[in-house]
């Protein structure tokens, strides 16, 4: 290397040092010992001491983190089949000619820039048993409301209730993908006499398959990783009816002074969420237009 290419690569690893500092302190260093803890016995306060495998074989007869996988599984798989159906429909709804669909468009979007424990504060107002307002609703009809989240019947709906209010990310994605369907392929469609509904099956959804795949993919991983809504909302009552895996290892790590065993259900989360990933975008492939194909 020449003396000026050293001293440029000088100069740049100076102004880029404080992401790195940053990143090797705050993320790469945390990692590496996280993956060390998952084999030793950690409380926080004595010297880890190494175990091997135990804290894995331990996990495999957890039956609490069965339960939260349980519970994990189903939280995702109905906030992501709601807030895809949702979110879809908002945004084709929005592409229609109607008076003041630039407002809605940043109304339905602005509830993302609300941080989530702000937001689930708010939520429990709305969910409360007597003074909330989706009960007060009800009463005004005649209907008895629910213990929305004192009840292990409809906690964990609850909180997949909750998570569709956030959808404007996913609207705004979908938009974009549909302001780029050839209009001339519509036409054609048209013209052979395709109703609505088939022009939409036939031409809109295949062509913004590639949309579809990522906000299918993007909502899943944080479905899977979701915490804040059961630890702000319901701290993962009743019953552990809400509790999550994520909040699982919060509580190993923090509450029950076990770190060792934390680190090491953190690690076999996210070998299930990359394994699941690799999964959900092969069986993709098959689904998605050529115009968009996800490798």
């Amino acid at each position: 290397m020449s003396r000026g290419s050293a001293r440029r690569l000088a100069a740049g690893l100076a102004w880029t040092a404080p992401f790195w500092i940053g990143f090797v302190g705050l993320m790469a260093a945390p990692v590496a010992l996280s993956i060390g803890y998952g084999f030793t016995q950690y409380d926080l306060v004595e010297a880890p001491l190494p175990i091997g495998l135990s804290n894995y074989r331990e996990a495999a007869g957890d039956a609490v983190l069965w339960h939260a996988a349980l519970n994990t599984a189903l939280f995702a798989a109905a906030s992501v089949l709601v807030n895809s159906l949702l979110s879809l429909g908002i945004a084709v709804l929005l592409e229609q000619r109607v008076a003041g669909r630039e407002f809605v468009r940043a109304l339905v979007f602005a509830p993302t820039l609300v941080p989530i424990s702000a937001a689930a504060v708010g939520w429990l107002w709305l969910f409360h048993r007597d003074h909330g307002l989706f009960n007060r609703v009800l009463a005004q009809v005649g209907v008895t409301g629910p213990d929305w989240l004192g009840d292990p019947h409809t906690a964990l709906p609850s909180l997949v209730l909750m998570s569709a209010w956030i959808v404007g990310a996913q609207v705004v994605v979908y938009t974009a993908a549909l302001r780029d369907v050839p209009p001339a392929l519509l036409e054609a469609a048209a013209i052979d006499g395709a109703r609505p509904w088939t022009r939409f099956w036939r031409v809109t959804l295949p062509t913004i398959s590639p949309a579809v795949a990522f906000n299918l993919l993007v909502s899943s991983i944080w479905a899977l990783q979701v915490f804040a809504l059961p630890l702000v909302m319901t701290r993962g009552g009743p019953q552990n009816a809400t509790l999550v895996h994520s909040m699982y290892v919060y509580q190993n790590a923090f509450q029950y002074g076990r770190m060792g065993y934390a680190s090491a259900l953190a690690w076999l989360q996210f070998a299930l969420v990359c394994a699941l990933s690799y999964v959900a975008v092969r069986a993709m492939r098959r689904h998605v237009t050529s115009r968009g194909r996800i490798g």
